[in-house]
């Protein structure tokens, strides 16, 4: 396995930030705000309360499991039951633990790009292949029907859908959900939905949870999701897959060997965030619009960069081939080094998503830090 590019643009800029070194990081997908109060208060609390200084069902609290059940109705109109939510370590153990439940050695795995750096690594853990298939900026960065169609063979077993997507930002329309379910319907092939940004869409756009707009896809269809974007809660570590009874029974025997529960404390701060409303969340979206508009707007000002708006998640994801040309380095991976090097800037690049040519700028991070990072790479580029 690769290490993760993300983690690894952010733990050299942090390294560079303990040396005393200025570094401004646009690597990693981690909202700037605090985790909202209620929410650590509970966390608080909870420490103090013996229930929590035991081990717990390997699958999650049940009371945590119901109100997963319950906030999934509420904000995706999908109807589940407890039976059906599994807990885990962050999104990136839902993610894992889906793989290695759904594959066999051999089995395919339709994985639009750009895609989430983790998403091929956890396919070939679990003995899978993934099927690139690659999206342009002029589709949205949006795959079509006759993309997927031409990517099946006998082997496929899974597409892996994301709306919002991390690292482009696109959203897929109301329409274009119901046919790509429809379409993995169709040719029996299971669906992967990675719901994590739900709630960070913006303007025009609208989050469609696929399996309630197609119903017919609820027994081949899990849902990842988990409170770190929505509720500010990176390094709390808790999310969840939702899926028919007998995937996720066989996901918790796995996760009964593997980790165990998550911590108590941490489940309990989510409970919290689930059953809580959404006026924290509301105004952290406002806050990423405005960043989003201002970040696209001064990229798009440095000469030899070409920025899509982004309708969802909290990432800017330009095109910097032409960039690189006028710095004199052939690709992005190449750029982002020089850029981090000269000057003090880190953002991922597009290599890791399996898009060369692109680079991925998180916006959660302040404003003032914001306009000053794109700031130093126009004076770097000479615009």
């Amino acid at each position: 396995m690769s290490e993760s590019a993300t983690l690894a643009i952010d733990a050299k800029a942090k390294a560079l930030q303990a040396a005393g070194e200025d570094v401004i990081g646009f690597g990693a997908g981690e909202p700037d705000f605090p985790t909202p109060a209620p929410i650590a208060e509970a966390a608080a609390a909870a420490c103090l309360d013996p229930r929590n200084h035991k081990y717990t069902p390997a699958g999650g609290l049940p009371e945590l499991k119901e109100a997963i059940a319950a906030k999934t109705l509420r904000d995706s109109g999908l109807s589940v039951v407890a039976a059906q939510v599994l807990v885990t370590n962050g999104g990136k153990q839902a993610v894992e633990e889906t793989f290695a439940t759904l594959l066999d050695p051999g089995d395919e795995v339709l994985l639009p790009a750009p895609y989430w750096t983790t998403y091929p690594e956890c396919i070939r853990l679990a003995g899978g292949v993934p099927v690139e298939i690659p999206t342009t900026w002029e589709s949205g960065f949006r795959v079509s029907l006759e993309q997927l169609d031409a990517a099946v063979t006998p082997r496929t077993k899974v597409l892996l859908f994301v709306s919002p997507s991390n690292p482009t930002g696109a959203v897929y329309s109301p329409s274009e959900v119901v046919d790509i379910g429809r379409w993995a319907v169709a040719r029996g092939i299971w669906v992967v939905t990675d719901e994590i940004y739900e709630h960070l869409v913006y303007g025009d756009a609208r989050f469609t949870s696929m399996p309630s707009v197609v119903p017919e896809l609820a027994d081949t269809c899990v849902v990842i999701n988990g409170v770190a974007k929505t509720y500010a809660m990176t390094g709390w570590r808790v999310g969840w897959m939702i899926g028919p009874a007998d995937v996720i029974k066989a996901a918790a025997n796995l996760q009964s060997h593997a980790t165990s529960n998550v911590c108590n404390v941490a489940q309990r701060a989510a409970l919290a965030a689930v059953s809580g409303d959404l006026s924290a969340v509301a105004e952290m979206r406002a806050v990423y619009d405005r960043r989003r508009q201002t970040i696209v707007s001064m990229l798009n000002d440095i000469p030899g960069v070409r920025c899509p708006m982004p309708e969802g998640a909290f990432y800017a994801f330009p095109s910097v081939t032409e960039v690189g040309r006028r710095l004199g380095v052939a690709t992005s991976l190449e750029l982002a080094a020089k850029v981090l090097d000269e000057a003090r800037v880190a953002f991922v690049p597009g290599e890791a998503f399996g898009a060369p040519g692109y680079a991925r700028f998180s916006y959660a991070l302040a404003d003032d830090a914001l306009e000053e990072g794109i700031t130093r790479m126009a004076k770097l580029v000479g615009g």
